[in-house]
């Protein structure tokens, strides 16, 4: 159990989080966090194991913190504010690897993972992007109406592509799929989540062990070789591998679900981008949809190294703190009328992929993937429309990130 365990009014009063978003307000976050933002944008509340993290909701505040050298990733450390009970357990198992460690260990491993995922490399795997995006969409309309969304289209797309460029064979992707449903699953027992940690890595480390003898241009290829080199051990690279693996899929299937949710409850902004052919104005809608979204909805876990100092309370050494990036992304300091979708206005300072040096390292990938979908479907299928009612969609309050389980639609 976590030691952030503090006694006195606040710890005794905390709210349970994470909390329910409220009835018909599928977009927004619970409003409690919500007006915590201006009110008390860092204050205590009480997760599963009873202890009383520090949770930051304001965008300033997390900026703050996010950059403070004393605010660590580490979580084998005690008092860090697991998820929950399974990976409580399993932390102390995992490999050294760019998400549980900091500078300079981080920098070493945070390296060996850009070179993928820059920019140029990015937008040089468009066309490919587009192409699978309209085979997609190919098969679907080919299929009978309604269909589901999410499976024909949001969770294979991002699925292909990070198994293409991880050097994962697609074939397993059932395999791939599964075992992530798992690992973000909030309520997963211990031994499940022990089960399906192993099962990933020991997959993963028979694709390495593969590579390091038959090379190939992916980034598995890429750490097998490190490997070789003696930089990193067989299982820190497995462990990156399989970081990049649930997370490039996992994030942008939410994405892709959730804003196609969003832009058909708001048609005025779906026609924004059915109407337009410029990419920067896209782009900068797909900078809204990651604002007003805000998938990672139990947030970004961190520990304090030491005193630190913010908002009018002192966090001190050892304590918890969760970086509640939805709430941020509402702050009404930063953005104006911020629970008002509005693709038009300029939204890059959220904080959908987070702030600081463990920022998404694939923010890029992310950000073309949505460009290209929100890009296509509505000039594919400008009838596109929810066949179903609001309320019988059923949204994802029980996993890390918030999205749809399914989303049936007609064109």
């Amino acid at each position: 159990m976590s030691e952030t365990l503090a006694s006195g009014p606040e710890a005794d009063t905390a709210p349970y989080f994470p909390m329910d978003r409220e009835q018909g307000c599928p977009f927004d976050p619970p409003a409690e966090l919500r007006a915590s933002v201006t009110e008390r944008p860092v204050r205590r509340v009480r997760i599963w194991d009873g202890s009383t993290p520090w949770i930051v909701t304001g965008h300033a505040e997390q900026r703050a913190l996010l950059s403070d050298p004393l605010v660590s990733v580490d979580d084998r450390l005690p008092g860090f504010p697991h998820w929950n009970e399974g990976i409580s357990k399993m932390a102390p198992h995992r490999p050294d690897s760019v998400f549980n460690t900091d500078p300079p260990v981080h920098t070493k491993y945070r390296r060996m993972m850009t070179a993928p995922f820059t920019f140029k490399r990015v937008q040089a795997m468009r066309p490919v992007i587009q192409r699978i995006t309209d085979e997609l969409l190919d098969t679907m309309t080919a299929g009978p109406s309604p269909a589901d969304f999410v499976e024909a289209l949001a969770l294979p797309l991002p699925t292909r592509m990070i198994c293409e460029i991880l050097g994962v064979p697609y074939e397993d992707h059932e395999f791939v799929q599964e075992q992530a449903t798992i690992a973000v699953d909030r309520y997963a027992s211990e031994e499940q989540a022990m089960q399906s940690f192993a099962a990933q890595l020991q997959y993963l480390v028979g694709l390495v062990e593969q590579r390091a003898a038959e090379p190939q241009d992916d980034v598995i290829s890429d750490l097998a070789q490190r490997v070789v080199s003696d930089e990193i051990t067989v299982f820190e690279a497995a462990s990156m591998g399989l970081g990049l693996l649930v997370a490039g899929h996992e994030t942008s299937s939410n994405m892709i679900g959730l804003g196609t949710l969003a832009l058909l409850r708001n048609p005025d902004q779906l026609a924004v981008l059915r109407d337009t052919d410029d990419p920067a104005v896209v782009a900068n809608a797909v900078e809204e949809l990651l604002r007003y979204l805000g998938i990672i909805h139990n947030g970004q876990r961190r520990i304090a190294k030491g005193d630190i100092g913010i908002a009018g309370v002192e966090i001190k050494s050892g304590e918890g703190i969760i970086i509640e990036l939805a709430t941020a992304n509402r702050d009404p300091r930063t953005f104006d009328e911020p629970a008002r979708l509005d693709l038009r206005r300029s939204a890059r300072d959220h904080h959908a992929f987070g702030y600081g040096i463990h920022q998404c390292v694939g923010q890029q990938l992310a950000r073309v993937e949505l460009q290209v979908v929100f890009g296509t479907i509505f000039k594919r299928l400008p009838g596109l429309r929810l066949a179903t009612t609001l309320d019988e969609v059923e949204f994802k309050h029980d996993r890390l990130a918030y999205g749809v389980y399914s989303l049936p639609v007609s064109w």
